[in-house]
């Protein structure tokens, strides 16, 4: 960004909408000639944005999300077209993703009812060059041609500041999506019009701030084209809009649902599937050949084998065994606690009901080699290899000097990015051993070294050659961008992925929505184990806390382990706990309090809640 405003009278504003990963220190300490906005909370997009333009001076206005890569002559370019047009109230340019395909969302047409229903059933991916049916992307305008649009895209909108002062800032009823929609509709309606430049392009990591196929997605942007409708449209077309937009919302709603459960579920049901089927088969030989006897009771079909399954899945689910494709300790821990607790209850059920420890224990070992062959295959055909260790097939390269190789290396080593840092690639040459060869021969060394991910390093290599290179590469491979005298890694694998972004900066574990869900699982455990032990915890002085609180818990206004400061807003939030992170220190003041806060949300992970638990 710097280098593009090199040879331009511009000022640069970043607001942050109360991050908690150190995006505040690090604009501070690497950035300090940005004028900082730092809010105390999630204020929104158009919010956020009007905070910086209200502060601006320029003649000019530039929106501009933070997963981008601009090159050092875009402004230069932009700004010369910009001028040579009198009418311009907006303007967009030419966006890739982070594979180098072309975003389509970087020109766009007026989300009429007619244009929204063909978008809605998907007409205009069908048609997406037709002037009729591709209205929504503009797609029967060449990329390549710079032409007059309707819709600008919040990543990059470019627009005059007289234009605004005529039709006002964005709008802060949307809170995200909708917004540039809107701006650039009543831009047009001042008499303005709106461009696409295509003779310059940028590198928009994300595509969009959110996965397409989650639910918030099509809550928040379907919310935000009613809002649209009631604002701009009247009569029949309003009522067409909202009609063909609330359709949308539940056909778009329940597939993410359907998707999210397939994708969440899908692998426990299959291993249920196939823990059942081998112990229904060795159910049968056990019954030929170990017991001689022509079938055990019809309860050992429809209570014992489906409990067993049961209990196994459960296992597997609660010790994280799906959370990654395979991971043999996983598995064997999972196993083994789960036939544990199916020996427990086998031991308290009836004699008459008790009909074989032998199936157990040898279905134990049919089990685990059941789920080892399946998840072989699994990672076979995900990695195309049967080292277990290669859990992460990325083999990456750098192209920059070896100083910045070495520092990536680390940096990705940090986040637990098993990569394979197989060397850099610069023009000026090495004996160095990681040396792969100079930028002439980079397709060369991708296609030899299988390399599907590229890093860039914006202090050897422009912006602009950056984009050349991933043209002449193609999307064959995955990119990302180190920006000029830093070390944070940005990019992202396609516009539908989240964007990506890693620096030296404090990573915190509790902010990970999945170790969340793990948190809360664990106190819904605890919470129902102490409902059912309360007679025996309530004789133990220090358990019967546990029981007092167990309803609070389990109802989601506590939590069993939560902070002991009141320094919390930069910290994912936590409910109140039962017990707090300082539950070790007789005594304790405020800040030392924070960092115990601070190192818990870093390093969390359940045995720390377990021993808060049973220290007291």
């Amino acid at each position: 960004m710097q280098n593009a405003v090199n040879e331009i009278d511009a000022e640069i504003f970043v607001v942050d909408n109360n991050s908690v990963d150190g995006s505040n220190e690090m604009v501070i300490d690497l950035f300090p000639e940005v004028r900082l906005i730092a809010n105390s909370k999630n204020v929104g997009f158009s919010t956020a944005n009007n905070q910086a333009i209200k502060k601006s001076s320029g003649e000019y206005v530039l929106l501009l999300n933070p997963d981008t890569i601009v090159p050092e002559n875009c402004f230069t370019k932009l700004l010369a077209f910009a001028d040579s047009k009198p009418d311009l109230g907006g303007c967009g340019v030419h966006m890739v993703d982070g594979q180098g395909n072309f975003l389509p969302e970087s020109k766009r047409g007026l989300p009429t009812p007619e244009v929204a229903l063909y978008k809605i059933i998907g007409l205009n991916k069908i048609f997406p060059k037709s002037k009729k049916f591709g209205k929504y992307h503009l797609g029967y305008l060449a990329e390549d041609q710079t032409s007059e649009i309707d819709v600008l895209s919040g990543a990059f909108m470019l627009m005059r500041k007289e234009a605004l002062n005529q039709v006002g800032l964005l709008d802060e009823t949307f809170f995200m999506y909708g917004e540039d929609i809107d701006l650039s509709y009543r831009i047009t309606q001042g008499g303005w019009k709106n461009y696409y430049f295509a003779d310059t392009s940028i590198i928009h990591y994300k595509g969009e701030s959110t996965k397409k196929q989650s639910t918030n997605y099509v809550r928040v942007f379907y919310k935000a084209m009613i809002i649209f409708a009631e604002k701009h449209y009247s009569g029949n077309n309003k009522k067409l809009f909202k009609f063909f937009i609330n359709m949308a919302i539940y056909a778009r709603a329940g597939i993410a649902l359907g998707l999210n459960i397939i994708r969440k579920f899908w692998q426990p049901v299959v291993e249920s599937i196939l823990i059942f089927l081998s112990l229904y088969l060795l159910k049968g030989y056990w019954e030929e050949h170990i017991k001689f006897i022509k079938a055990y009771p019809k309860e050992m079909l429809t209570i014992h084998l489906p409990y067993y399954t049961l209990i196994w899945v459960l296992s597997l689910w609660f010790n994280r065994s799906y959370s990654s494709p395979f991971d043999f300790n996983k598995l064997a821990r999972s196993i083994v606690i789960g036939t544990l607790i199916i020996l427990m209850i086998y031991g308290l059920l009836p004699e008459d009901l008790r009909f074989s420890r032998g199936i157990i224990l040898f279905g134990t070992l049919v089990v685990a080699s059941t789920l080892f062959l399946w998840r072989t295959a699994l990672h076979f055909i995900k990695y195309k290899t049967i080292d277990f260790s290669h859990r992460n097939y990325t083999k990456s390269i750098l192209v920059g000097n070896r100083k910045k190789w070495q520092n990536v290396t680390r940096l990705l080593n940090n986040y637990n990015k098993n990569y394979q840092q197989i060397g850099f690639v610069t023009d000026e040459k090495s004996k160095d051993e990681k040396w792969l060869g100079s930028l002439n021969q980079l397709l060369e060394i991708v296609n030899i070294y299988g390399i599907n991910e590229v890093i860039f390093s914006n202090e050897s290599i422009s912006a602009e050659q950056t984009m050349q290179l991933m043209a002449e590469i193609g999307p064959q491979v995955n990119y990302f961008t180190i920006p000029a005298e830093s070390n944070f890694v940005i990019g992202s694998h396609s516009k539908n992925a989240n964007g990506l972004y890693f620096g030296e900066q404090i990573a915190l574990n509790l902010s990970k929505q999945e170790v969340r869900g793990q948190k809360r699982l664990f106190d819904i455990g605890i919470s129902i184990l102490s409902i059912f032990l309360f007679p025996l915890l309530m004789i133990i002085p220090r358990t019967r806390k546990w029981v007092h609180n167990s309803g609070s818990v389990l109802i989601g206004t506590k939590t069993w382990v939560g902070y002991s400061s009141q320094i919390t807003d930069k910290l994912p939030k936590l409910k109140p706990g039962v017990y707090t992170t300082d539950y070790q220190l007789k005594q304790s003041n405020e800040q030392f309090a924070h960092n115990l806060d601070l190192l818990y949300a870093k390093n969390y992970n359940l045995g720390m809640d377990l021993r808060a638990l049973l220290s007291k």
